[in-house]
């Protein structure tokens, strides 16, 4: 191990910024750790059906605020997409060959994922399970993929929204909100927020590509102003205060991306920018440096399975014939929290699992030892442990 950490270390180019990496992987841990705290899966009448403690504790609302970190993905995507785009074209490579290069990684472990639950589906209707099962267990491991969808629309146009200031966005959302809320608007204009919505984020990476939220004022100025926006959005025009989906709310700030979510990714992102000074710190060890690369490189896969990875260890409980606390009970008091974080190490156990058996999909054919992504021979190879993660 130590030897592995020594050449991800010396294999990282010296200019690279590695807080955009720790960035990146704490968002994809927020997205993880926030689906496995607030979904539960309840076992009733021989079916299962999700529920969430939201409903029924909302006072676990602050919970959703430390977890659902979409909005700094989507900043690390807009500055990692237009720095990639400028060097593609320095380099003299089409649009085309840039945008196959930046999704083919995505392409393959998505694949993956859809053909084994098509199979399981399949295998599962087969051998008797309910149709409404089944349903919940699919709605779980493909409705997340709705954010790839958006991530790769928003790549796809980056050469276009480079530039673009993220107000314009803003104002797309804020004028979308108006109509659906407070004119009486039809309810599918909302979706026009799904690319507008995350198009703020993005747009503010682009920014930072360009040489902006470089300095501490300005992560304070999005850090209180999208905090106070947020409130106000929140205590006085009826936004709900959960920034995740609740079953049988009426309002979801995320189905479609509402005014309250975008000024809340707005202070997300202003804390980010704050970050950033005390994880270059941290990242000078070559312990923690290595820990982030590595969840880098296999970050799709975590977020692919980290579902299926919960419901194979519900499915394995209900082999005992109980229902088992935190796994397949209601979630309606603080025992099944307590219960739930007590399963957290065990959703963790199978999620290496799942990435054992398909991160090679996200990371392509294996390679000889010499040219490996951890450390190749030669200068040219040299970022090979961190250049794609």
């Amino acid at each position: 191990m130590r030897d592995l950490v020594r050449r991800i270390d010396s294999a990282t180019p010296p200019g690279r910024d590695r807080a955009v990496d720790a960035l990146r992987a704490l968002a994809i841990l927020g997205v993880v750790l926030g689906h496995w705290l607030v979904t539960a899966l309840v076992a009733d009448s021989g079916t299962v059906r999700a529920a969430s403690p939201l409903r029924c504790m909302p006072q676990l609302v602050p919970v959703s605020w430390l977890f659902q970190t979409l909005a700094v993905f989507f900043l690390v995507g807009g500055l990692v997409g237009a720095k990639s785009y400028a060097a593609a074209r320095a380099r003299g490579a089409t649009y085309g060959q840039w945008l196959a290069a930046r999704t083919a990684r995505l392409s393959r472990p998505v694949a993956a994922v859809l053909v084994v639950w098509a199979v399981a589906a399949g295998v599962m209707l087969g051998s008797g399970a309910g149709v409404e099962t089944v349903r919940t267990l699919l709605k779980l491991v493909w409705s997340p993929l709705w954010f790839l969808l958006v991530f790769v629309a928003l790549t796809a146009v980056t050469p276009l929204v480079a530039r673009l200031h993220p107000l314009w966005p803003l104002a797309v959302v804020l004028h979308v909100d108006l109509v659906r809320f407070g004119l009486g608007g039809p309810s599918w204009l909302g979706w026009v927020n799904v690319a507008a919505g995350w198009l703020v984020p993005y747009c503010l990476g682009a920014a930072w590509a360009r040489g902006g939220l470089r300095s501490r004022t300005t992560g304070w100025v999005l850090l209180g102003g999208g905090a106070v926006a947020t409130a106000l959005l929140v205590l006085f025009a009826g936004y709900p205060a959960a920034m995740v989906g609740v079953p049988g709310a009426d309002v979801s700030n995320l189905d479609p991306p509402t005014l309250a979510a975008v000024t809340f990714g707005l202070a997300q992102c202003g804390a980010a920018v704050l970050l950033l000074g005390p994880l270059r710190r941290v990242l000078r060890r070559p312990g923690a440096w290595a820990a982030v690369a590595l969840l880098n490189l296999s970050a799709m896969t975590v977020f692919l399975w980290h579902q299926t990875a919960m419901m194979a260890v519900t499915a394995t409980g209900l082999l005992t014939g109980e229902a088992l606390p935190g796994l397949h009970t209601v979630p309606d008091g603080p025992g099944w929290v307590l219960a739930r974080l007590a399963w957290l190490p065990v959703f963790g156990v199978a999620l290496g699992v799942c990435w054992a058996a398909f991160h090679t999909y996200e990371q392509g054919r294996p390679r000889p030892p010499k040219s490996s992504r951890i450390v190749r021979e030669g200068q040219p190879a040299r970022e090979a442990a961190v250049r794609r993660a």
